[in-house]
């Protein structure tokens, strides 16, 4: 998946950037930061950078 930017939830650059049109702002980077805050992450093992 090119552009990937969040391996636990596969959500891409392009998606972002769409979804900034869309709303003018960010409602993807909520969502990741509401996941990560739930637990529902698992970066380290799904993002090749381990973070």
């Amino acid at each position: 998946m090119d552009g990937l930017i969040c391996y636990c939830h596969n959500h891409t650059a392009d998606a972002l950037e769409k979804d900034v049109l869309v709303h003018g702002k960010s409602t993807i980077l909520e969502q990741i930061i509401a996941e990560s805050k739930a637990g529902n992450c698992n970066c380290e093992t799904n993002n090749p950078q381990g973070r």
